[in-house]
């Protein structure tokens, strides 16, 4: 039998194992970024005739080249999708955050492309109606693979995301910026993972 006083201590450790280890009601859980949660079911296919997935971005399309984006398309947009988003970035930049590259969004659903060189510019006409957020550098518009000599294979993702929702936001967004506006919106997501050193 289990005195009093001993049943209480051992309802008090348990009760701190399970506040430490995280376990809050679901009421009290803060909602993460679609790319932290593991929810998002990865259906979109984001390919390039520039480079295949997981291979080498050609020089053009660095900072060591021309510095223009590459062509990107996909397909299995939902049909509810009522826009898509793109982030490209670099999680092997010695940074406390990803790199980030690119950052575009109100692409309208309708379309299954970008073409080679967008544009750095707030607004599009190609895609229409499409803006353009800052990188890390901050500029508007891509900035391409330009790692710190020697530091190895780094790899870029371009991630891109459909969501329910037309976004009322403005051009200029930073990535953190843009995943606040798609929290909870993302019905979609795929990626295209490109490579490059010096």
């Amino acid at each position: 039998m289990i005195r009093p006083s001993r049943f209480a201590g051992l309802c008090w450790m348990v009760s701190a194992t399970i506040v430490l280890a995280g376990c809050k009601p679901s009421s009290e859980t803060p909602r993460k970024v679609p790319e932290q949660t593991g929810e998002i079911p990865m259906n979109l296919t984001v390919q390039s005739p520039a480079f295949a997935s997981n291979t080498v971005v050609p020089q053009r399309f660095t900072g060591d080249g021309a510095d223009i984006s590459p062509q990107l398309s996909w397909s299995g947009v939902p049909d509810s999708a009522k826009e898509l988003a793109l982030i490209m970035d670099d999680p092997d930049a010695p940074t406390p955050e990803p790199w980030v590259h690119w950052v575009i969004y109100k692409i309208p659903p309708s379309v299954t492309s970008l073409p080679e060189n967008i544009a750095k510019t707030d607004t599009l006409t190609a895609p229409e109606g499409a803006l353009q957020g800052k990188n890390s550098w901050g500029n508007i518009g891509y900035g391409g693979p330009a790692p710190p000599p020697g530091h190895g294979v780094h790899h870029y993702y371009f991630k891109l995301y459909a969501l329910d929702t037309a976004l009322n936001v403005s051009s200029g967004l930073t990535k953190a910026e843009l995943h606040s506006a798609i929290e909870g919106h993302v019905l979609a997501e795929g990626e295209l993972v490109g490579t490059y050193q010096r």
